[in-house]
């Protein structure tokens, strides 16, 4: 039976990976899962799995340097938030990729390469994770070959036992909401916990524009901007029915006013 250790620091990615694989592998056995890379390294020393599924992104020790100290005694597979030129990176070398939320079609596609290559010796693949290694800040979400930023593109909503990806381009306001952070679409309404400040730290600032301590807008969103009874600036949005209020520190967006 073929065994597995699944590596993410955020727990609903490591359950959604784990019930795409029992439906597009039922007898892969998941034998550990680590939050970092540094726990990864350990658990594969202990568990010795065939396969790692390595996240990129992790605090400490990143899927990268994982890699590194894994891919001689197992296969090695990356997941990914950031597409383009990641992916790009990955499809010229012996690496195979899964985009976060991972799909059970593109899922079924790995395995079906894993399945292959489960009767051989791991494939030498440390020229390329060196490579990988040097392009740093692009594949950890922090840079692009063009030198433009790759912003947050997904939100991940927690919704009872289940994970709902939320495109930014999706999103209408993002509003602060005591604990927690109020994702509004057209069409429905999440909380997470990311604050308004880690948000507007990841997100394109030509996208989206805070108008209030609380309150961050996609501008693309915004259909006017009129003055109440009272003198304060309020902002309609397409497909959302009330106003939101432009505080006076963020009137200067709207000089026209």
């Amino acid at each position: 039976m073929p065994t597995a250790l699944i590596a993410d620091d955020e727990a609903p990615m490591r359950d959604q990976l784990r019930a795409r694989l029992l439906e597009a592998w039922p007898e892969l056995r998941i034998v550990a899962e680590a939050a970092n890379g540094v726990e990864a390294v350990a658990l594969a020393a202990q568990h010795k799995p065939d396969i790692a599924f390595l996240d990129i992104r992790m605090p400490g020790m990143g899927g990268i340097e994982a890699a590194r100290q894994l891919y001689a005694d197992c296969h090695i597979v990356f997941a990914t938030a950031y597409d383009q030129y990641a992916v790009e990176a990955f499809e010229h070398g012996a690496i195979d990729y899964l985009l976060k939320p991972v799909t059970l079609a593109r899922l079924e596609t790995t395995v079906a390469r894993l399945r292959r290559q489960l009767d051989h010796k791991p494939q030498d693949i440390g020229a390329q994770l060196a490579r990988l290694a040097q392009l740093g800040d692009q594949l950890l979400g922090r840079g692009a070959p063009s030198g433009k930023p790759a912003y947050l593109r997904w939100i991940q909503a927690q919704s009872g036992t289940s994970l709902r990806m939320v495109a930014t381009s999706e999103v209408l306001f993002f509003q602060s909401d005591d604990k927690y952070t109020r994702v509004q679409t057209a069409s429905a309404q999440h909380l997470i916990r990311k604050t308004l400040k880690e948000l507007e730290e990841e997100l394109d600032p030509d996208e989206f524009w805070r108008i209030h301590r609380s309150t961050l807008v996609r501008v693309d969103a915004i259909a006017e901007v009129r003055r109440d009874v009272r003198g304060r600036q309020m902002l309609s949005l397409r497909g959302y029915p009330e106003a939101l209020e432009v505080s006076r520190n963020h009137g200067a967006l709207f000089q026209q006013m």
